[in-house]
């Protein structure tokens, strides 16, 4: 809801959006502007059914999965997401891999199951593989359906951002209230809270959009697998971890896979 609250303003900022200024016609002007106003139904359809699915399913499934389950499962039940995109994208979408996107798109999920190997699937409760198991799958769906609102260039990454993330928000914070209640943060919290509102949230869905205008379904999702790698180096540099040489391998065949993906995108 943070990160909604954060992008909102950004809407009525007439230099980014169009909106007559005074009264035209003897009409007076919306207090909206022209990004909302020029929404059709079905456009609202969409963007609502994207931040159910987005948003309220998606993450909420995460949060649950985390919760129940170990994160290595997670991540790695997760890591499959780019193969029910590539299948949903020909279907839906019309969108083919090439030969070489698809063997890029295997070996980056095979370098994913190198590093997380040994999957500790043993310790991971039930409910917690279940919960992975639809976040991943509705992660997918979100994916291809982002890819069918944002292709035409009709919407700004913005408004889709912003009115998709309201929707996903006011459901996923009236299931935690209902849930835990209102809990009591100290400064600290509040301070990575705000962080993940803005940086992971606001800006990063912001730009997750405008790579769907340009950018495959399932192009897009193995770029984002590639957050296997940016966690890896990070824990590295300020955690003081190590990686070994089955993990180094596993990284390596990520990175080559999705530079695969992306070279050959245009062949």
């Amino acid at each position: 809801m943070l990160a909604f609250l954060v992008l909102a303003p950004l809407l009525w900022r007439p230099f980014l959006w169009r909106q007559p200024v005074g009264v035209v016609a003897g009409k007076r002007p919306s207090p909206f502007p022209t990004a909302i106003t020029a929404l059709t139904k079905t456009d609202w359809l969409r963007l609502i059914l994207l931040g159910i699915i987005f948003y309220a399913i998606t993450q909420g499934a995460q949060f649950v999965a985390l919760a129940y389950a170990p994160a290595v499962s997670v991540t790695l039940i997760w890591s499959f997401t780019a193969v029910a995109v590539a299948v949903l994208g020909i279907f839906t979408l019309g969108e083919r891999p090439n030969g070489a996107q698809w063997a890029g798109m295997l070996l980056a999920l095979a370098g994913a199951v190198v590093y997380f190997y040994p999957f500790g699937l043993a310790e991971a409760q039930f409910i917690g593989l279940l919960a992975a198991l639809v976040g991943m799958l509705s992660n997918s769906v979100a994916a291809v359906l982002g890819r069918y609102v944002n292709r035409g260039g009709g919407l700004r990454p913005l408004t889709v951002t912003v009115i998709s993330m309201g929707v996903g928000a006011l459901i996923l914070l009236a299931a935690g209230i209902m849930n835990q209640g209102i809990p009591v943060l100290r400064w600290q919290s509040w301070a990575i809270i705000i962080w993940l509102a803005v940086v992971n949230t606001a800006v990063a869905f912001t730009l997750w959009n405008h790579t769907l205008r340009t950018l495959s379904a399932m192009e897009s999702t193995v770029i984002n697998n590639t957050m296997t790698v940016q966690i890896a180096l990070l824990a590295v540099l300020f955690l003081g971890e190590t990686l070994d040489g089955r993990e180094l391998w596993g990284l390596t065949a990520v990175v080559a896979g999705t530079l695969i993906v992306q070279i050959r995108r245009n062949k």
